[in-house]
């Protein structure tokens, strides 16, 4: 666990290093998110404590227990508020067996994946839509190029669990389908329809499914 701990902090500090957020000016910016002042970022509280700085949410596996069998439980700003201007968080990724990250992108950060168990196949594609992937086990790392689309999917009919490092205190984390097919105001189908060449009903049907449970 030590030497787990060793290799993703590195991983932290490496990403910290080639930052994707604005420097920092001052020791520390804790975040205030109950501010109503719009910045690039939060606001700085005017006082602050360790617990700012601390939060314990990774420390359990999550319940992947959706229809796509994954789980990303996020330790960014919005949970840890010490992080605003540090360029930097993390998240935990929890599958069920043969659970899938679908596809997404980070717009704001790189990402760095450590297997913590299980194994994972994990692929991002370039903009000249060429496929990058390779499964990877406990102790293996994968790394996938800020802004591009990836996934990462359990292979294995047991539970799988990484760490995910990004260098950003807010990466952003937009799903592709989702993003398409569940927006709102909606995208109009007649554009779906033509883009993913498929009728008006097969559009109709993936956004029913795609929908917000109420």
């Amino acid at each position: 666990m030590v030497a787990i701990v060793v290799i993703v902090m590195s991983f932290a500090v490496f990403l910290g290093i080639v930052s994707a957020d604005p420097d920092m000016l001052q020791d520390v910016c804790v975040a205030d998110l109950a501010s109503k002042v719009k910045v690039n970022g939060f606001p700085c509280k005017e006082t602050f404590n360790e617990m700012d700085f601390f939060w314990d949410g990774l420390a359990k596996p999550g319940l992947p227990n959706n229809t796509l069998g994954s789980l990303v439980t996020r330790a960014n700003v919005e949970k840890v508020p010490g992080l605003n201007t540090l360029s930097l968080s993390l998240a935990r990724d929890d599958f069920a067996p043969y659970g899938l990250i679908a596809p997404h992108t980070h717009p704001r950060a790189s990402e760095m994946v450590f297997v913590l168990y299980g194994e994972i196949y994990a692929g991002f594609i370039t903009t000249a839509n060429i496929l990058v992937a390779k499964t990877i086990k406990a102790g293996e790392i994968f790394v996938f190029p800020r802004g591009l689309v990836h996934f990462q999917m359990n292979v294995k009919n047991t539970s799988a669990a990484a760490i995910a490092v990004f260098n950003s205190q807010l990466a952003g984390a937009p799903n592709v389908a989702t993003a398409l097919f569940a927006a709102e105001p909606t995208v109009p189908n007649d554009v779906l329809a033509k883009a993913f060449q498929i009728d008006a009903k097969e559009v109709e049907m993936i956004k029913a499914r795609l929908a917000p449970k109420s």
